[in-house]
């Protein structure tokens, strides 16, 4: 895709192949939670987004899913950035968003502020894309549920104090709940709402 200018970063170099890889990625990653995967694909999406987080949003957004963005995302670049490669939708209120993306998760807002679903529609949910400094240098946390063999680890850096004990309230909700995409911005692992803390 050729550059609109100095403000608007190119996408992907290869908008279909690109996105089915990328799509195919993320699927993997909530269906192998806690396993960490390399992102095929990057983009040149503008600061503060990662080129993974990027790479994320081209894939799965499009005009039917309301995106939230946190205060470090939510900018000009970013919001022209999405609009013109997805044509995306910003919401302003994360119980409305189909996706959400953070960039600061110190200050992300409660997994219960975002959408959670209802039993009839459980789908109805917000997934959430955090940029983590690191996947790999944290405490470990030991997961179990669908898509895991017995238990597994994961070792994210920064998520916030409450993050894990919120985490069991939202996989106790299940069928409702949001899933979560964790990544340092080359990889990703997924935490699907099935997933809980041994």
């Amino acid at each position: 895709m050729a550059k609109m200018g100095a403000a608007l970063p190119v996408g992907f170099d290869d908008p279909v192949a690109d996105s089915r890889a990328v799509f195919r990625i993320v699927l993997t990653a909530l269906s192998r939670p806690g396993t960490t995967l390399a992102c095929p694909c990057r983009c040149a999406a503008p600061a503060p987004f990662l080129p993974a987080a990027g790479a994320i949003g081209l894939a799965l957004l499009d005009g039917d899913t309301p995106t939230w963005l946190d205060d470090e995302l939510n900018t000009e670049p970013v919001r022209t950035f999405l609009r013109f490669h997805a044509g995306v939708p910003i919401a302003t209120d994360p119980a409305r968003a189909a996706y959400a993306f953070v960039a600061c998760p110190a200050a992300m807002p409660p997994l219960d502020r975002f959408a959670a679903g209802s039993s009839l529609a459980p789908e109805q949910s917000t997934t959430i894309v955090v940029q983590v400094p690191s996947l790999r240098d944290g405490a470990a946390v030991t997961l179990e549920g669908p898509g895991i063999e017995t238990t597994t680890s994961v070792r994210p850096v920064g998520l916030p104090p409450w993050f894990w004990s919120a985490w069991d309230r939202n996989h106790a909700g299940f069928p409702c709940g949001v899933d979560l995409v964790l990544t340092d911005g080359r990889d990703l692992v997924g935490l699907p709402r099935t997933t809980s803390r041994r």
